[in-house]
């Protein structure tokens, strides 16, 4: 087994994030409710609750009937008076599902399953590396690349070096040079490869996605 990170816009998940309008104006119109609830419940008044947070008793009554829209400059004070997360405070919707929906692929005889869903940035794949794909290929293009062995022996050639790397090793280089990953051509691997750009180190600035890397090496 063999696990990449490469760059790929065309086969992660391209959904949006935004919310909808009828979910974002629910959400506002519960905040006035759950202020007055949290203050009923601390057993405070308006004066009181006005006097700890410095915010005039008119803006909080406003603000519990839903008559003055809720800003963070508001809400912030009372959240620390309240001591409850701003979140749980405003009622704030749940964020969508964070798990990444695996979509397995076959190129040049590898299995190739993207384990990043966003774009625009360094991507990680999981690419099994069959023994029979032993024949190095050099390719270059645009870019640096970062590979762990994860299980398995990876033969790597890059420029003049050829290197056999066991489960554990890292390896990390300028992609404009030609190179080549596969078998040693008894071993099976595993391993997990991130691409970005040449301009800053790859782990913590992405490219935009292309399959260059992945596409190129089919040997």
């Amino acid at each position: 087994m063999a696990i990449v990170v490469a760059e790929t816009g065309k086969h992660c998940c391209n959904e949006s994030m935004s919310l909808p309008d009828t979910v974002v104006a629910d959400a506002l119109e519960s905040i006035g409710p759950r202020l007055q609830a949290l203050r009923k419940h601390r057993g405070l008044t308006l004066v009181e609750l006005s006097a700890r947070t410095r915010i005039s008793k008119s803006t909080l009554s406003r603000l519990e009937t839903g008559q003055r829209r809720p800003s963070l400059e508001l809400l912030l004070p009372l959240a620390q008076i309240y001591n409850v997360p701003l979140d749980d405070m405003v009622g704030a919707p749940q964020m969508g599902d964070p798990r990444v929906r695996l979509r397995p692929r076959r190129v040049n005889g590898r299995t190739i399953v993207p384990l990043t869903g966003h774009t625009g940035n360094a991507h990680v794949w999981k690419i099994v590396v069959p023994a029979a794909h032993s024949t190095p290929e050099p390719s270059i293009h645009e870019g640096r690349t970062w590979i762990y062995v994860l299980s398995g022996k990876l033969r790597l050639v890059v420029g003049e070096q050829e290197l056999q790397m066991e489960a554990g090793e890292v390896a990390e280089f300028d992609t404009r040079i030609p190179h080549w990953f596969g078998s040693d051509g008894t071993h099976d691997s595993e391993i997990l490869t991130i691409f970005g750009p040449d301009s800053a180190p790859t782990l913590t600035r992405g490219a935009k996605a292309t399959t260059a890397c992945i596409d190129a090496h089919g040997g």
